[in-house]
Order: C-alpha cells, then structure tokens, then sequence
C-alpha cells in the first residue's frame, strides 16, 4: 500500500473513531430530550427508551403552567449570571496580576495565603452569620453573586497564565510611559482572552447553576433564581405523587405526575441556554486549559 493510502486509512479510521466517541457524547443528550416528551406510563413499563410508545408533552405543560414565575426565574438567573461573570473575572485577573509578577515583593505569601483557603474555610454557620447579620445581605441579589465572585482555583489559574506573559512587554511599556493600570487594561487583559474565556465558561456554569446560596438566604420569590424555582417545582411534584391523599383522591390523578419526565424537562429548560453558548467559547477553551496550567 502506498504511503498516500496509508495516510488516508489512517485518517479514515482516526475520524471513525471520533465519529463513534462523538455519537456515544451525544447519545445521552438525546435520550434526555426524547424522555422529556414520553408519557408517564410508558416509561414506568418500559424504562427509558430512544423510541418511545407514547409521546406526550404533559412534563412541559406542567413546569409551564406558571410561565410568569419561570420568565421571572431566567430573568434573576441571566442577571446573576451576566453580573457576577463580568465582576468574578475582573477580579480575579486583578488578584492575579500582582502575584504574578516576580517583581512583586509579597507575591509567594498573598499565593499561599490564596492556596491555604483552598484548604480550611470559617464554616458554614460563620459564613451565614456574616452575610446576613454583619453585611445584611439576605433577600437581595448581591447573596447570589458575592459568595463566588472570587476563587483562589481561578485566581491561581490566572496567575499560571500570566506568569507565561513575557515581562519585557511590560517593561517595554513602562519605558513608553505607561502606569500599572494603562498595563493591565491595555496589554495585560487583551493578551489574557483564551485564560478569560475560559475561566468565564466555567464561572458563568457556577452562577447559572446557582442554587444552594438562594436557598439560604433568598426569602422573597421575585429574588429566587431559576434552579431553585425548578427544584421547588419538583419538590411539589413529588410531594403530591407520593402522598396518601394521591390515592383518596384519584379523581385528582397526583400518582399519575408525571415525575420522570419532569425531571428530564427542567434539565433542558435549565441547561439548554449554557449548551448554545457553549460554542463560542470552544475555541478558547482547550488554549486557556493548557497556556494556564498551575505550576509552582
């Protein structure tokens, strides 16, 4: 066989493969979407199934039958999103600027006091006492945002990368005349996009994902972020199928919710914002991984 043929075999088999590795990914994905619009009873009988017996859209009437209450949970979550986003990676480009510069004198402590918080942290009764009693923060958006908006993993991350940022760009500049701030706004973060884009896809995920904070210090409903919301719609669904009163009263049909499906539903209508935008982040994504690995 010819060194052509070989290459073309070769690469033949090397796109087959990642054909069949990709079919596997998005089989799941496919099975999530198909549940959601089973019926109840076919998937109490027959389980899960890519080709179901019968098609029904009850799980979505169900967790649609309050349209303004979930508008008004994407509206909390986007705005969180956005918010904290924007903020957490300013912040963390900032804190991580500093202790990457050799120059710095204090840059190993401020590192290992950031690395050390990796490791312990106050608790969660102290932690709750200070958001609502000292900082009086309960019931407003700023609970949702301010617990995450830094991480000493991201800070670290960031700081891996700029420590691969040529320092006689910097010095270059400051012989040009430019001060600290003109540096890190101008030169520092433009040159800092993949590490941005990626440390953005992964904190814009946590604050979407945002749940366990609103359920501790989120009272009022038109505060509640839309993971929360959809974990009450569940709660309630389940209470209802499972109570006593699902059996005295049948007329109502609560054991026949359709719990399952539902679950599948509020999956998509939760994640399938983070999956089209998912994307236009790809091309970042593996640069800023590997430029921004952690090094000592």
């Amino acid at each position: 066989m010819s060194a052509t043929g070989s290459d073309r075999l070769a690469s033949l088999l090397i796109n087959g493969f990642f054909t069949v590795v990709c079919l596997f990914i998005a089989m799941p994905f496919i099975l999530l979407i198909i549940v959601s619009v089973t019926s109840e009873n076919s998937l109490v009988q027959n389980g899960y199934q890519f080709i179901p017996d019968e098609f029904s859209l009850e799980a979505y009437r169900i967790v649609l039958s309050k349209p303004g209450s979930l508008l008004k949970g994407y509206g909390v979550t986007i705005l969180i999103t956005a918010a904290g986003t924007l903020i957490s990676l300013l912040l963390t480009a900032m804190t991580a600027y500093p202790i990457s510069r050799s120059d710095f004198r204090y840059n190993r402590p401020i590192t290992f006091y950031i690395f050390f918080t990796i490791l312990f942290n106050g608790g969660m009764i102290p932690f709750y006492i200070l958001m609502t009693q000292y900082l009086h923060l309960k019931n407003t958006l700023a609970a949702l945002i301010i617990p995450t908006v830094l991480s000493p993993f991201n800070i670290l991350i960031m700081k891996g990368f700029l420590d691969k940022i040529s320092k006689e760009i910097i010095e270059s500049a400051k012989v040009d005349g430019s001060g600290e701030f003109r540096i890190f706004f101008r030169i520092i973060l433009p040159l800092s996009t993949p590490a941005l884009a990626t440390l953005g896809l992964f904190i814009s995920f946590g604050y979407w994902n945002e749940w366990f904070y609103a359920l501790l210090f989120i009272d009022n409903d038109k505060y509640i972020p839309l993971q929360l919301l959809l974990v009450r719609i569940l709660s309630q669904i389940e209470f209802l199928a499972n109570s006593p009163m699902a059996e005295a009263a049948s007329r109502l049909q609560y054991a026949n919710f359709p719990t399952l499906s539902v679950r599948m539903a509020m999956a998509i209508l939760a994640g399938g914002p983070m999956l089209v935008i998912f994307p236009f982040f790809q091309k970042y994504f593996v640069k800023g991984i590997t430029v921004g690995s952690l090094k000592g």
